[in-house]
């Protein structure tokens, strides 16, 4: 059986990708002060990773959290992370409980970021049977999840961002 059509997907990953280049100029400017939608916010330091094992130990880190397994079940279950061929998606294998990040290439690893990881990670965590029709990857729920994330763990300045580029449209 395949879940009801994602209608949100591209609009989830267009608003992320925003907040994703919000960060990254931030990062190259030194200033970490933005206007977004009328509001000025300091955006907090987005973690970046050097390798599958960092990443992998963050996501422990996460998982071990009293909050995340008191709102998640499924932060009991670990989830690995191993490396993916090509360079353009990061995915979550809802069967194996992988999230396959694209490694480092031409000196650059877009994926090996804390917004991409929280990103899978909210996919892991999902309680529902991967097989259920009823709720789309990139739904309702989903956005909940991940927006809390990144509003508990990066700062809230980033879930504002997520939610001003576009989330909020989703939930």
């Amino acid at each position: 059986m395949t879940r009801v059509r994602d209608t949100q997907r591209t609009a989830v990953y267009e608003a992320e990708s925003l907040v994703r280049r919000m960060f990254d100029r931030a990062d190259e400017r030194g200033i970490r002060a933005v206007e977004i939608a009328g509001s000025r916010v300091t955006l907090p330091v987005e973690r970046r990773f050097a390798s599958i094992e960092s990443v992998q130990a963050y996501l422990d880190a996460v998982l071990a959290l009293n909050w995340v397994r008191d709102r998640w079940p499924r932060a009991t279950v670990r989830v690995r992370v191993r490396a993916r061929a090509g360079n353009t998606a990061a995915h979550y294998e809802s069967d194996c409980a992988v999230i396959a990040l694209p490694e480092h290439r031409a000196n650059t690893a877009w994926a090996f970021r804390e917004l991409v990881v929280l990103h899978e990670l909210a996919h892991h965590l999902d309680p529902s049977d991967p097989d259920d029709p009823a709720d789309p990857a990139h739904g309702a729920a989903f956005v909940d999840r991940f927006l809390t994330l990144a509003g508990e763990i990066i700062g809230p300045e980033a879930a504002f961002a997520l939610r001003a580029c576009g989330f909020a449209a989703c939930e």
